[in-house]
């Protein structure tokens, strides 16, 4: 089932977004299976993301076939070393505080890691990320670190059966990701856009997607 949705999705999935940028699919592994995650890869997929440290750490060293590894969720500080040296690319730099840690800690392994920056597209407070008023200032702070590398913008839209009002949202952090790209030369992901909302997300400029559902199906949580 696994090797078959992603042969279906990677049809459905254009390989440039409306801007001429190639589409990158992450596989959203939460709660997935080592051999889950293994079959996903064997059949293609070349990016997976985790949202939980203690999940990345310990399928770590059975994950097969050498994909690039992102941590997709929120991070507290002090779970950044289990991260350091094996995570290919943080996408939720969604506080200064958290930027300064990774970036201490990156540079005390003298090492320099690539983050994004989220925006809290839609406001929402139970979501992290800076406001669109505050992002501009955010990633001049952020990109002054020494040891970070910022190539672009994160972003999850709110939910909301109302299409227009997703679609004024994701163009909106594609024009900020657009103005901020002028300025920071390293910019090229915007990552923007999940199984529920990928096409819009796409259509309206995203080119990193982070799909879990239609790859592997809904999630199945452990009982408590």
């Amino acid at each position: 089932m696994i090797e078959e949705n992603v042969q279906n999705l990677f049809k459905e999935v254009p390989e440039y977004n409306s801007y001429g940028e190639n589409v990158i699919v992450v596989a959203a592994v939460k709660t997935r299976s080592v051999a889950d995650i293994n079959s996903a890869i064997a059949a293609g997929i070349k990016y997976i993301g985790d949202n939980h440290v203690q999940e990345f750490r310990d399928k770590y060293p059975f994950i097969e076939g050498n994909p690039q590894r992102h941590f997709i969720g929120r991070l507290q500080t002090n779970k950044i070393k289990y991260l350091l040296g094996k995570c290919d690319l943080y996408h939720s730099l969604d506080r200064f505080p958290l930027a300064e840690a990774l970036s201490e800690k990156s540079a005390s392994r003298g090492l320099v890691s690539e983050a994004l920056i989220e925006i809290n597209a839609g406001g929402e407070e139970s979501k992290g990320g800076f406001s669109f008023e505050e992002t501009e200032e955010a990633v001049g702070r952020i990109c002054a670190l020494p040891a970070l590398r910022i190539s672009g913008i994160m972003a999850m839209l709110p939910q909301s059966d109302d299409v227009n009002y997703l679609k004024e949202l994701a163009l909106r952090v594609r024009e900020t990701y657009d103005g901020l790209k002028k300025t920071y030369g390293d910019f090229r992901y915007l990552s923007m856009g999940m199984s529920g909302d990928w096409k819009l997300c796409v259509e309206c400029g995203s080119n990193m997607i982070r799909i879990g559902t239609a790859i592997f199906g809904e999630r199945i949580y452990p009982q408590k």
